[in-house]
């Protein structure tokens, strides 16, 4: 506990620190609790700056955020902001809203009392994240501040369609004499062109990155006692990129009734309730902003992303695993599998999901 009380120094706490413990089960940041005596508790987390290269830019971008989402919570009158929107403390030594000793990188953000987070995925709840993260982009849809990409082509499936292309060119440690991975690889890249039409309606003019979430789970908001939303947590994703990352991003996983890397590939199937009530929570939060183009082509997202994570996974199980964390020696090859599943059954609904879009109140 003495080496968090040091780093904790370096931060403006009110009242003394009584306690430090693991908070949450973030697979990314190293998150601990503080309690005090004082009016607050307080979140330390260790920023992984493996993950996060440019942190000085992680912050500017949530500084940025944080402060614009504030803003308009005042201007509407809204109370209890305080539990609304994320409040990082200042290190008292340079200002910034995290401190380094050359190595390691903390931050201390207020804790928000009596707050809730939910694992569950069913339909109220997958309409409540529809809701929180449509209100959050639609927030930020005029923020005046230039945001920088955290991690640089995060969502762009060119890249990761180049990246599969030259793990199969150079073979390097001979998967590819499988039959079924040359067959996975080539159905791949028959439907490039088409799960490529984000970055080719970027080019055309016309689709616009907009300030995205990019994580969007359920257990990434805040929820009252009574069920409300709160506020959109995790923000070290926050970035530009397509509204497609947030919609199709939530459904990989959502709308999946396994876990990615289940082998039950019979009991995969596209939930369109989950897609349903998802969508409906969204467009009703976003319909000040969204363009037709946004809009008509959401069933496009919930399809991209299981094909864009099929093609990570089956490019790493070709490259020898070596991004992913793998269990067996298939692994990847299993999730491939999974996720490509998926993605099928997704485009076998994909006329069934414009249906769903088109009666949506949000578009009259």
């Amino acid at each position: 506990m003495n080496d968090y009380l040091s780093i904790l120094t370096h931060f403006a706490l009110e009242g003394s620190v009584k306690e430090v413990k693991p908070l949450g089960n973030g697979l990314i940041n190293d998150t601990l609790l503080v309690r005090t005596d004082g009016p607050d508790d307080y979140v330390l987390q260790r920023i992984n700056n493996a993950i996060f290269r440019d942190v000085e830019l992680l912050q500017h971008n949530i500084d940025c955020v944080t402060r614009h989402i504030r803003g308009k919570l005042v201007a509407a009158g809204e109370s209890d902001i305080d539990r609304k929107v994320l409040r990082f403390l200042p290190c008292r030594e340079t200002g910034k809203s995290y401190w380094s000793d050359g190595e390691a990188f903390w931050r201390v953000s207020v804790f928000i009392r009596d707050a809730f987070t939910y694992e569950l995925v069913n339909p109220e709840y997958s309409r409540f994240a529809g809701q929180g993260f449509g209100r959050f982009e639609a927030m930020l849809a005029d923020i005046p501040d230039t945001l920088g990409e955290t991690i640089p082509d995060f969502h762009n499936m060119e890249l990761r369609a180049r990246q599969l292309r030259l793990a199969v060119a150079r073979d390097k440690v001979g998967r590819m004499s499988d039959p079924e991975v040359l067959s996975i690889v080539r159905e791949m890249l028959d439907n490039e062109s088409d799960m490529c039409k984000a970055e080719q309606l970027h080019r055309e003019g016309r689709l616009p990155k907009r300030i995205c979430h990019c994580d969007t789970k359920v257990n990434n908001m805040l929820f009252d006692a009574d069920g409300r939303i709160l506020c959109v947590i995790d923000l070290d994703t926050v970035m530009p990129s397509y509204v497609f990352s947030d919609f199709g991003d939530f459904l990989r996983t959502a709308a999946n009734p396994v876990a990615e890397d289940s082998t039950e590939l019979e009991k995969i199937d596209f939930r369109m309730d989950i897609f349903e009530a998802f969508a409906e929570g969204y467009l009703a939060a976003t319909k000040d902003f969204l363009t037709d183009i946004e809009r008509d082509n959401l069933p496009y997202a919930a399809c991209l992303f299981p094909f864009m994570q099929a093609v990570r996974f089956l490019t790493d199980y070709i490259n020898g695993d070596t991004y992913y964390k793998i269990g067996y020696p298939e692994h990847n090859l299993v999730r491939t599998r999974n996720q490509m599943a998926l993605w099928r059954s997704a485009m076998g609904k994909r006329d069934a999901m414009v249906s769903v879009i088109s009666r949506s109140p949000s578009g009259l």
